[in-house]
């Protein structure tokens, strides 16, 4: 009898969870209808951007590419890969988001996790002073002076340097190490003869994958995707990042990236599919570099945002 009842109990809570109440289901509903709308809408430039860099330049200037490619040609892709310039800035962008990211994850680690710690003395008075740069800085001129005095100027470090710490990273670290890594579990590891950096290399940074990972992507996607403090440190062209060597392509010298053999007219169409195939082009080490850490992203961001 005991085993009959229990196996009704539990047929009658699937029904019970199988049938929602109509508001529910309205909502659902209604919820699948937005999200859909959003794909849609995020998902057709992208679309039409790659459709667009495979396409005849003329259907594109003409309006007859909407979705799916016309007139398929890889010259512009063949002139793009072929421009040593891209190449170039190309491995400077590697080179500055590498080195970049690596000080970003190290100098955030070292201030969010002394800071998360409730036996550090003023620590409320610290976070208060780091919470103040999210609203007050030097502004433009006074940062291009210090970075001028320090002798930065002209160097990839004028672009790693003065951002090495995100304030709302910081934040966000902070509050994962709070919220996520119990105090008594790092008493514990005290108690036994701990220092301070075994704890955090062996306790912490084991624990912290999620946080980590979100991190690298946040800091990583922001390197990569700079081009404002290289367009005012940055004079050299052999040092330009690769978001920079696109500027110039697309904004100052399109027809450079253009075999000079072309036409006028042909080098101006060809320019038209240059822009969308440099888009594509930039943005794919990021695409490739996303699923890596997409399974921690979520994890990190609502852990690390919404408790404490």
């Amino acid at each position: 009898m005991v085993r009959e009842e229990t196996g009704m109990s539990k047929e009658v809570i699937a029904d019970d969870r199988a049938v929602l109440p109509a508001d529910e289901r309205w909502f659902d509903i209604l919820v699948y209808t937005i999200a859909i709308v959003i794909m849609l809408v995020v998902s057709y430039p992208l679309l039409f951007v790659v459709s667009a860099s495979f396409s005849a330049p003329a259907k594109v200037l003409a309006g007859e590419v909407w979705l799916w490619p016309k007139g398929i040609t890889l010259e512009a892709y063949s002139n793009v890969l072929h421009n040593d310039k891209i190449w170039r800035g190309y491995g400077n962008s590697i080179l500055y988001t590498f080195v970049g990211t690596l000080i970003n994850l190290g100098m955030t680690l070292l201030a969010a996790y002394p800071l998360s710690r409730p036996d550090l003395p003023l620590r409320k008075g610290l976070m208060l002073i780091v919470t103040l740069t999210m609203f007050f800085s030097g502004g433009l001129i006074p940062t291009y002076l210090l970075v001028k005095d320090l002798g930065m100027v002209d160097t990839m470090w004028a672009l790693i340097i003065p951002g090495a710490i995100s304030t709302y990273n910081l934040i966000v670290m902070r509050t994962y190490f709070q919220s996520s890594i119990p105090w008594e579990l790092q008493e514990a590891a005290h108690i036994d003869g701990s220092s301070n950096w075994r704890l955090l290399l062996s306790i912490i940074l084991p624990l912290s994958k999620p946080i980590l990972a979100v991190m690298v992507l946040f800091y990583a996607v922001g390197h990569w995707n700079s081009f404002f403090n290289a367009l005012i440190y940055i004079r050299r062209e052999e040092l330009y990042p690769l978001q920079l060597v696109l500027r110039e392509i697309l904004l100052i010298s399109q027809s450079d990236a253009v075999d000079s053999s072309v036409g006028l007219e042909d080098k101006i169409l060809l320019a038209e599919s240059i822009k969308y195939v440099v888009i594509i082009v930039s943005s794919l080490p990021v695409l490739l570099m996303y699923p890596f850490v997409q399974r921690h992203f979520v994890k990190g961001v609502m852990i690390g945002s919404i408790k404490g």
